[in-house]
């Protein structure tokens, strides 16, 4: 599970989300590109999901699917790649 302060917006969560998938995919040693063709995504799309949003000013909103195939391919489980909730605002 990542570390660090419980993000409190969705701009927030969807960038840690996104720095900790990269963190996991460098320390597992696959590029962008190799792990999103392994996950079934276009390396577009998994460069937003990385970068935590989709275009300025819209954060990345991955599906349940998406995430479970990168954790996947990853070998971890999606719980291992998501922020805390317990201070996420509820809009």
């Amino acid at each position: 599970m990542p570390t660090g302060r419980a993000p409190a917006t969705w701009d927030e969560y969807a960038r840690a989300l996104g720095v900790e998938l990269q963190r996991r995919r460098i320390a597992a040693g696959i590029t962008q590109e190799d792990l999103a063709h392994r996950a079934g995504l276009t390396r577009t799309h998994y460069q937003q999901i990385e970068r935590g949003s989709w275009t300025k000013g819209r954060p990345a909103n991955p599906s349940i699917h998406a995430l479970a195939r990168l954790a996947q391919q990853l070998d971890l489980e999606i719980g291992d790649l998501t922020p805390s909730v317990a201070h996420l605002s509820p809009d």
